[in-house]
C-alpha cells in the first residue's frame, strides 16, 4: 500500500502511525520508505489519527489524506478524494463504498450494513447532512479541517458519526465520493466480538454530547467566517507552500 501510494504521488510525504502494534508494522513501513510515528502504548484508532493531524499542523501541511492500514483502501482511489480539496469545494471528503455501484462484490455483514444505515440516519437528523458511509476511514481534508480536529477534542477510540456532526455544525464542508474498497487483508477488525455493542452505545452518547455543545460549534463557525489576517496567507520560512 505504501509503495503504491508513493509511486502514484511521488512528491507526497507518507506517514504511518504505529499505535504500539505487536507485529513488525513499524519496520515494514520504514523499509517501504514511510516516516513512522510510534506510540509507546496502544491509545486507540482516534488517537492514531490525531497524531497524524498534529504532525500535519506542526509541519505546515495544507492538506492530507488518510487510509486504514488493513489493506481495504486503494491508493488509486485517492484522486477522487483529493480533487474537491484542491478545487476548494470541500474541507473533508469521505470515500464511500455505498456510492460505488461496482462495490457489490464487497461482502459487508448484514448487521454492519444495518449499523451504517442507522448512523447515517442519525447524522442526517442531527445536522442535515446525507452521508451513506459514516464509518469510512478513507478521507481527505484540508488544513482548516485537521486543525479544527486537533483543537476540538478529537475522540481517542471511534471517531465516526460524532465527528461528522461536530464538523458540520462547525461549518466545515463535507462531501462523499464514490470509491472502491476491498476486503481487509489481515488483522482483527476493531469492530469484532462485542466491540460493536460498545461502539453503538459510545457513539450514541458521543453524538448526544456533540449536540449539547451546538453553541460551541456555532461560535467556531462564526469565527471561521471572519477575514483571515495577512499573516495567515504567508508561506513557510523557506518560501514554499506545502
Amino acid at each position: 500500500m505504501i509503495s503504491s501510494a508513493s509511486n502514484r504521488f511521488p512528491d507526497a510525504d507518507i506517514v504511518v502511525v504505529d499505535d504500539s502494534s505487536s507485529d513488525d508494522t513499524a519496520d515494514v513501513a520504514r523499509n517501504a520508505g514511510a516516516l513512522v510515528l510510534s506510540h509507546s502504548t496502544n491509545l486507540g484508532y482516534g488517537a492514531a489519527l490525531e497524531t497524524g493531524y498534529l504532525y500535519a499542523v506542526k509541519h505546515g501541511y495544507d492538506a492530507l489524506a488518510q487510509m486504514d492500514g488493513d489493506g481495504q483502501h486503494l491508493s488509486e482511489e485517492l484522486p477522487a478524494l483529493i480533487l474537491p480539496i484542491r478545487e476548494g469545494t470541500a474541507d473533508i471528503v469521505i470515500g464511500s463504498r455505498y456510492l460505488n455501484r461496482d462495490q457489490d462484490s464487497l461482502k459487508i455483514p448484514a448487521m454492519r450494513r444495518f449499523g451504517h444505515r442507522v448512523f447515517s440516519l442519525l447524522v442526517r437528523l442531527s445536522c442535515g447532512l446525507r452521508i451513506k458511509d459514516p464509518t469510512s476511514g478513507f478521507q481527505a481534508m484540508n488544513k482548516r479541517a485537521f486543525t479544527f480536529f486537533v483543537e476540538s477534542g478529537f475522540p481517542c477510540d471511534y471517531p465516526d458519526s460524532d465527528v461528522i456532526v461536530m464538523a458540520t455544525l462547525a461549518g466545515l464542508r463535507i462531501l462523499e465520493a464514490p470509491t472502491r474498497m476491498r476486503a481487509r487483508e489481515g488483522g482483527v477488525s476493531m469492530h469484532s466480538g462485542l466491540k460493536p455493542v460498545y461502539y453503538g452505545f459510545k457513539m450514541l452518547l458521543s453524538m448526544f454530547v456533540v449536540l449539547l455543545n451546538r453553541d460551541l460549534w456555532a461560535r467556531h463557525k462564526r469565527s471561521a467566517r471572519q477575514p483571515a489576517s495577512p499573516a495567515s496567507d504567508e508561506s513557510d520560512e523557506d518560501g514554499r507552500n506545502r
